[in-house]
């Protein structure tokens, strides 16, 4: 196997790569381009923004092709779907045929799949390129991360990497609704869809540039029987959360593929303790550290739903704002999550420690959602909204900047891939219960009160509530000792 940092991974692209030697012991490595932190933000934004612009736009795309309400939802399903389900496949793959390699296909698939939904003359063909957008998606999103875990061995070049890459992930659905906004009032909806071949062009070309060619390595086998579980397990765990808001969590539709999904997800982890090459090795979700990180990850995730979208529906529905100025409300919350993120951890991960800073963020992002519980129908953004943003900005930036860096931190050359996928999938099945668990919340307070800012409010007590614990759970997972690796 290739080791971290080696030559045979990271291979000279070119004069302006000078060796260094590897901070893991194992040889001399090519200093990453300058470049190659921008290009892999950029397919990571394209991904991670996507979800939030076709919400923008689905109003218009709607009138445009006649479909109902009742079929809108497989507009945002049929990507869940498909990119939570593959994930895990991606991560392997991208070991397997080669990160760059993975990450050009990933974006070039991706990008041609946006294009068939601008294109789409009916309902069914934008169903069909929001799927592939997850498929490619699911090979992308991996290769990034895993191309970042080994150009960034450790230092601070690393913790800068990896909050960028946070920024993206905590931001990226406020700079959808923006740029969703500002396409759909100027344009039309299916530009929504064209803009990501730009975002492709420029990290394609970017690629070939910035991104190292690995050389000559040996590849692991692909788990067939670990493929089929997981894949399985994760598509109906997706599925039943999807639909568990409008079917309701006793009917038999939600409660059968939870179980199903649950037992699947369970024999996948009895077969990756037996099978020479696992499609995720045990190893590593077993490390305190990243189980503690993963776990933040996976938590953080349902929260932020109940930031952007509750706070998107609130903005709009009972504030009056468009869809443009709804998207220029997050500024704040984009701009402070980008600080910390980049800040935070490159200065103060080695002093403090995983743990301190951690649940440090999650006590600063409860505490912004808490402030964001009291909104009524009188209050205002600056008097109830601006605050509690830069706040929640702030706290989420610095643990899940501090979480990402650590789930992939001092993985070994063959784990990259899974290590990738692991986090990427904990943070997309986050996202589907977050979704769920607080629609439902939202919904049922509301209907007992009738006001919809109670049901909203109620959702952003319970997403503080599950961020203190999720404190609490870290605090005794993550181990205290400072100096742990960057």
């Amino acid at each position: 196997m290739n080791n971290p940092g080696s030559t045979d991974e990271l291979s000279d692209t070119g004069s302006r790569l000078t060796p260094y030697i590897s901070p893991t012991g194992t040889g001399i490595s090519p200093r990453p381009s300058r470049w190659a932190i921008p290009v892999i933000a950029l397919a990571q934004l394209m991904v991670t923004l996507d979800n939030s612009i076709v919400n923008i736009a689905l109003p218009s795309a709607q009138a445009d092709l006649g479909f109902s309400d009742g079929q809108r939802a497989w507009i945002v399903t049929s990507y869940a779907l498909a990119f939570g389900s593959l994930l895990m496949l991606g991560g392997r793959l991208s070991d397997i045929i080669g990160r760059r390699r993975s990450f050009l296909i990933g974006v070039t698939g991706f990008a041609v799949a946006s294009v068939l939904g601008g294109l789409a003359p009916n309902f069914p063909i934008l169903v069909l390129s929001r799927a592939l957008q997850g498929v490619f998606g699911a090979l992308l999103a991996p290769a990034a991360l895993s191309l970042l875990t080994v150009m960034f061995p450790s230092g601070r070049q690393r913790a800068r990497a990896f909050g960028i890459f946070a920024a993206i992930a905590i931001s990226g659905s406020a700079v959808g609704m923006l740029l969703g906004g500002v396409l759909t009032e100027y344009l039309n909806w299916r530009w929504c869809m064209y803009v990501n071949a730009g975002f492709a062009a420029v990290a394609f070309v970017g690629a070939f540039a910035a991104l190292p060619s690995p050389g000559p390595v040996e590849r692991p086998r692909l788990d067939i029987p670990g493929t089929v579980l997981v894949a399985g397990g994760s598509f109906c765990l997706v599925f039943g959360l999807s639909i568990a808001e409008t079917s309701g969590w006793a009917s038999g539709r939600v409660i059968a593929p939870l179980i199903a999904g649950i037992l699947l997800l369970t024999a996948f982890f009895l077969v990756q303790r037996n099978v020479a090459s696992p499609l995720l090795p045990l190893r590593v979700i077993l490390d305190r550290a990243r189980g503690g990180a993963l776990v933040t990850a996976f938590i953080a995730v349902i929260s932020l739903f109940s930031a952007t979208l509750f706070l998107t529906y609130m903005l709009q529905q009972q504030y009056g704002f468009s869809p443009l100025m709804t998207g220029l409300a997050f500024l704040p919350m984009v701009l402070t999550s980008m600080a910390a993120a980049t800040a935070v951890p490159s200065l103060l991960l080695d002093r403090l420690g995983q743990r301190t800073l951690t649940v440090n963020g999650l006590l600063i992002a409860a505490g912004a959602l808490y402030w964001l519980s009291f909104l009524t129908e009188d209050s205002t953004y600056f008097g109830g909204i601006l605050t509690p943003l830069l706040l929640l900005g702030i706290g989420l930036g610095t643990s899940v900047s501090t979480s990402i860096n650590r789930a992939t931190s001092r993985t070994l050359p063959e784990d990259a891939g899974p290590a990738s996928a692991a986090i990427n999938a904990v943070q997309q099945i986050g996202g589907s219960i977050g979704l769920a668990l607080l629609a439902s919340i939202a919904a049922t307070v509301t209907e007992s009160s009738g006001s919809v800012t109670d049901g909203y409010g109620a959702a952003f007590f319970t997403a503080g509530l599950i961020f203190i614990a999720t404190a609490a759970v870290v605090a005794i997972l993550i181990p205290g000792h400072r100096n742990l690796p960057q």
